[in-house]
């Protein structure tokens, strides 16, 4: 037998994390997409409520990211 064969190296775990679930992944951006676009269609057909939407849509916003950070450091 010969010594010079490479010998196989032990795989060395991923400092990336787990991979997120695509599904999940999905759903958050329809869900994003479909609330965009009603809230665009609401303030196209509705302008006094303009002002109103801004400000859900801003605390929205924030809760959405929260929640898309709770979701992307979740260990499996």
């Amino acid at each position: 037998m010969s010594t010079d064969e490479p010998q196989p190296q032990p795989r060395q775990p991923s400092s990336q994390g787990p991979a997120p679930d695509p599904l999940q992944t999905l759903l958050l951006v329809l869900v994003t997409v479909l609330v965009l676009g009603a809230t665009g269609y609401l303030c196209v057909t509705h302008p006094a409520l303009t002002a109103p939407i801004a400000a859900v849509g801003g605390v929205g916003a924030a809760l959405a990211t929260a929640i898309g950070i709770v979701l992307g450091n979740r260990t499996h």
